[in-house]
């Protein structure tokens, strides 16, 4: 399986930001079902990695992915993005075909 999963410097900073309050924090990102579109995805600090999670580290900042999520996310690109109506962590994700408004939930093709 590939790990074809980037984050962006943006990302990777405030990831790095984040976690430095937890010691040894990672930010685990995951894709469940429901959401608006059939998919949503989840973003919360873990400081417990499983024994099958991918890990990417990008400068300070550290992913872990669980494998079936890092399917749904392959060639996929995590950013930080800073908006009017608010900061966020965003994915750019080529196997979605529609997501919602929000754009945390996505449909596949």
């Amino acid at each position: 399986m590939s790990t074809q999963f980037r984050l962006t410097d943006r990302a990777a900073e405030r990831i790095a930001e984040i976690a430095a309050s937890q010691d040894g924090a990672a930010l685990r990102v995951a894709v469940l079902a429901g959401g608006c579109s059939g998919f949503q995805y989840k973003f919360e600090l873990d400081q417990n990695r499983a024994e099958d999670d991918v890990v990417i580290e990008h400068g300070p900042a550290t992913v872990y992915i669980d494998p079936t999520s890092l399917e749904l996310l392959e060639g996929s690109e995590l950013d930080y993005v800073e908006a009017l109506i608010g900061s966020h962590f965003a994915v750019r994700n080529p196997q979605a075909a529609s997501a919602c408004g929000c754009g945390s939930s996505f449909a596949l093709a």
